[in-house]
């Protein structure tokens, strides 16, 4: 059954952090503000929830449920889209999950590739996309491709391989890798109604000179009005302006990671960023040092100085 939804995911697109209370539970109460702030101070009209940043892997099947249905009904007429990752180390848990999406209105489902045991080669990860894609048919079906984390290096492009035929609801991927000839040769192989988005902020603008169709990232959050910026400067083929921008992210980032960034470091950045408080990271995650937000907070004021949400709306 093809998929009823024909949105497609395109444009800059956040992947959002999970609020949690300083206790490190849920907090359903920040969400509302949040979708808010990324509305009209940073023109982001996309979201990619339970993901990577949004600490998924440490979350429950009923805490990530009960997020998704917190985040799609409180975007319902604010934002394009909510798409959910529903990826699990195992198969029935992300059944669950896919299922419990299309029943609360989300606008697609991606899945990463399990971690623990992995998938050796293409056929089995496609084997494993494809029954949880089947568990929530009518919805569009991205990959989540991000090696770095999960340690599964199957090539991209050998998934592609008669994957609609497996996963008629296939839409595309989310591609959060370093290998631009693999995800050239995904953009290359691609279909006309596929969404390859990139996954790599901090080298975004190498990823739409390969064919990106848009990006989601974490930095997103905080960073979307000047991206938008960004990927409306190299539509318009103004490379330089668009590699200012690019170049000054590269830089926060270069200075974060000699301090120590991790996903704690990134939350609190949005944090002190945007007035949101979204509390620390669950465990084995440890909130940033007071001096390190600081400092990385002031190295992010003097490199895009004041907010550019009025410029960018």
């Amino acid at each position: 059954m093809a998929p009823a939804a024909e949105k497609r995911m395109t444009g800059l697109v956040a992947a959002t952090f999970t609020p949690l209370t300083p206790e490190g539970e849920i907090n359903l109460s920040m969400i509302g503000p949040y979708i808010d702030y990324l509305v009209e101070k940073q023109n982001i009209k996309s979201i990619f929830v339970n993901g990577t940043t949004g600490e998924s892997m440490s979350l429950s099947v009923a805490e990530r449920k009960a997020l998704a249905k917190d985040w799609c009904h409180k975007a319902k007429g604010k934002m394009d889209q909510v798409v959910v990752h529903v990826g699990c180390m195992t198969l029935r848990d992300s059944q669950d999950l896919a299922r419990h999406a299309a029943q609360i209105g989300a606008d697609g489902i991606a899945v990463i590739s399990p971690s623990f045991f992995k998938p050796a080669t293409a056929a089995a990860l496609t084997a494993f996309l494809r029954e949880v894609a089947l568990a929530a048919p009518t919805l569009p079906f991205y990959y989540y491709h991000i090696p770095s984390v999960t340690g599964v290096n199957v090539p991209v492009r050998d998934v592609l391989i008669g994957i609609e035929e497996l996963i008629p609801s296939f839409r595309g991927i989310k591609f959060s890798g370093n290998d631009l000839m693999d995800f050239g040769q995904c953009v290359s192989n691609s279909r006309p109604h596929w969404s390859l988005v990139y996954g790599v902020d901090e080298q975004l603008l190498a990823g739409l000179a390969m064919g990106a169709n848009g990006a989601v990232g974490s930095t997103y959050n905080y960073v979307g009005c000047y991206f938008n910026t960004l990927m409306t400067a190299f539509e318009n083929g103004d490379q330089l302006q668009a590699r200012t921008i690019q170049f000054k992210l590269q830089e926060l980032l270069c200075f974060a990671m000699k301090i120590g960034f991790d996903l704690g470091v990134n939350k609190q950045l949005m944090s002190d960023v945007s007035g949101l408080n979204l509390g620390p990271p669950r465990l084995p995650l440890i909130q940033c040092p007071p001096d390190n937000a600081k400092s990385i907070l002031q190295k992010y004021h003097s490199l895009f100085g004041t907010p550019c949400h009025s410029e960018a709306q």
